[in-house]
């Protein structure tokens, strides 16, 4: 073994080892080792920033703006809201929320999916009064079945057809992948739904309850050009049980208004008081 090999796997061991203390971010880790590579001449200057400008990072940049924007847009949640029923079954849920994760992450980030989904899978849970675990784990599985079906749903899709492209010179298209990974995702949710969730461990008092997702209250402005100006505040009533959020008031020129505010039409510059857990407050926002 030479000289730069040792440094390097002795690199690995090291970033491998930080990553699994967690004391630091994972980003600082992976730039630090890259930089230590580069003073020990390892690396070559020339190439440290290389990976930067490579056509798979540039695809995995554009997938988490789209996945952004999906979040930001409310639609994934209003798609969910509309979908999702307490009082379905456990195996019911779950191959409810494994299609919609998986169809979500074959098109957006694989994480970014999950973190969408799990405020609505934890406060159905809730509603149901079972373990979010059940549910959480499954869904956790989905999302990373889902992706491997088309070219963007995970960063490996993306690097194989970058490495196609140099080699045959023409790529992967959008849904090469399907053939394979949607039959693999399809029968790996399958199991999951049908015998999987009926595996993992059944802890007592673990079941959420109000306390545990500490609400609080909050003041959420109506900027220029809203679409809910002019509307009354008993109008917005249905969205907020759905959401989980208890509207308390207005506030208009800095004076409170409660018991006369049910009937007030809304206006730019108005603040709604509310009560809702951080989950609860961004999804009633979107």
């Amino acid at each position: 073994m030479t000289t730069d090999q040792i440094i390097l796997f002795t690199l690995f061991a090291a970033v491998f080892g930080m990553l699994l203390w967690g004391r630091f971010r994972y980003d600082l880790v992976a730039f630090a080792a890259l930089m230590v590579a580069v003073v020990l001449g390892v690396v070559d200057s020339k190439d440290a920033f290389a990976g930067f400008g490579h056509p798979a990072t540039l695809v995995v940049a554009l997938v988490l703006i789209v996945s952004a924007g999906l979040t930001r847009s409310g639609a994934v949640l209003l798609i969910t809201r509309t979908l999702v029923d307490a009082s379905r079954s456990l195996g019911g849920h779950i191959t409810l929320m494994g299609v919609i994760g998986g169809v979500l992450s074959a098109f957006m980030n694989n994480v970014a999916a999950l973190a969408l989904l799990m405020p609505v899978d934890i406060q159905t849970a809730r509603k149901a009064g079972r373990s979010p675990g059940l549910s959480l784990m499954p869904l956790s599985f989905a999302t990373i079945l889902g992706g491997m079906a088309t070219l963007i749903g995970t960063p490996p899709n993306i690097i194989i057809a970058s490495i196609r492209q140099e080699s045959l010179g023409a790529p992967f298209r959008m849904f090469d992948f399907a053939p394979v990974g949607g039959i693999a995702a399809a029968a790996g949710l399958a199991f999951v739904a049908l015998i999987g969730w009926r595996f993992i461990p059944q802890r007592e008092n673990n079941v959420l309850g109000p306390e545990d997702l500490s609400p609080y209250l909050a003041e959420l402005t109506i900027p220029e050009g809203n679409a809910q100006i002019g509307k009354r505040l008993a109008e917005l009533q249905d969205a907020a049980e759905k959401a989980d959020v208890a509207m308390l008031g207005v506030i208009r020129d800095g004076k409170r208004r409660y018991g006369q505010s049910r009937n007030l039409p809304l206006r730019a510059g108005d603040a709604l008081v509310l009560e809702a857990t951080p989950d609860a407050l961004d999804e009633f926002r979107s």
